[in-house]
């Protein structure tokens, strides 16, 4: 991606479908940006399976014309590894390649990638380098805001030593490693890298609703802000963003286009994985799109069993016609 069109990227503060794993696949992103994402990431692309010749990772690096702007996330503890992995990705023309810093998962913390770069913040930095050296297009990184306690909080710091070395944008998921998804994101560390920086900051963590992006944006005065679970649990906030932005009052799906968005999920997961893992696949996504759906915890409870297809599609459209009905003589 040309310079010029990475800046315009963050030029009005873009709202972003993170990289999440077995969740922001083509499928999910299609979706997420036709409700409004600006941008979206791919799963985590593991490089030592992608050296390998993984499929499962070749299939990530698949972006297709109306897959853009998508960014390509790849992790890994050995920097000759990343370096390598962000070429072949960077054949794959995403709107830029990102390296992750920051998954707190154990497994892959504990070998040193994700947030285990967090221990050596040094080694981070000339990791980073090597990489922005290697490839022409923007590199960019999302980390945690440190590994523990406040003392040990790199993060000021280390954004400024990753803008030194080339590096075009930073997210900051606003908890420690060690909070894992526990706590509350302090989006105030994001902030505070913003206002050291140049480059583009995106705040992240415990950003569900629109309500919430327009707030972390306003408080941190960042570049941008980027959603996980909360756009799991309710792709709509990215279409709710765009209506407050418009000064329009944000309108919520109905409970007939929550069906309707699950049934869609549901056959598209099906084209690409075929029946026997594209079903049950889909009910990762279920308790939001059957959220303030009348029936839908008892629908949930079922398919949660559920493995076949015409089941699924029978009972999701029994549930829509209630609902149809429900919303007519309302």
């Amino acid at each position: 991606m040309p310079s010029d069109a990475f800046s315009t990227l963050f030029a009005a503060q873009p709202v972003m479908l993170a990289p999440m794993e077995d969740v922001s696949d083509a499928v999910f992103r299609r979706i997420c940006r036709r409700l409004g994402a600006d941008v979206c990431f791919t799963e985590f692309v593991n490089v030592d399976s992608l050296l390998l010749g993984c499929s499962r990772n070749e299939r990530k690096l698949r972006l297709t014309e109306d897959d853009q702007p998508t960014a390509i996330q790849i992790y890994g503890a050995d920097p000759a590894k990343l370096v390598e992995a962000a070429r072949i990705a960077e054949a794959a023309r995403p709107a830029f390649i990102d390296i992750n810093c920051g998954c707190w998962v154990p497994r892959i913390a504990r070998r040193g990638a994700g947030a285990g770069w967090l221990r050596d913040p040094e080694a981070m930095v000339a990791m980073a380098e090597r990489v922005v050296r290697a490839v022409s297009l923007p590199v960019t990184v999302k980390t945690r805001i440190g590994l523990g306690p406040e003392d040990q909080m790199p993060i000021v710091e280390l954004a400024s030593r990753l803008e030194a070395v080339g590096v075009r944008a930073l997210t900051v998921h606003c908890r420690t490693a060690k909070m894992g998804y526990t706590g509350t994101a302090d989006w105030r560390w994001a902030g505070l890298a913003q206002a050291q920086v140049r480059m583009p900051v995106v705040v992240n963590g415990d950003i569900r609703t629109a309500a919430d992006v327009r707030r972390a944006l306003a408080e941190t005065g960042c570049a941008g802000a980027m959603l996980g679970r909360g756009a799991i649990e309710h792709p709509w906030v990215f279409r709710e963003v765009k209506a407050l932005r418009a000064g329009l009052t944000p309108v919520p799906p109905t409970p007939a286009e929550r069906l309707g968005l699950l049934r869609e999920h549901l056959l598209a997961n099906v084209a690409v994985r075929g029946k026997g893992w594209g079903v049950p696949y889909t009910r990762r996504y279920l308790a939001g799109y059957l959220r303030d759906v009348e029936g839908g915890a008892e629908l949930r409870a079922y398919l949660n069993t559920s493995t076949d297809l015409d089941d699924w599609l029978d009972r999701i459209s029994s549930l829509e016609a209630r609902a149809v009905v429900s919303h007519a003589v309302q």
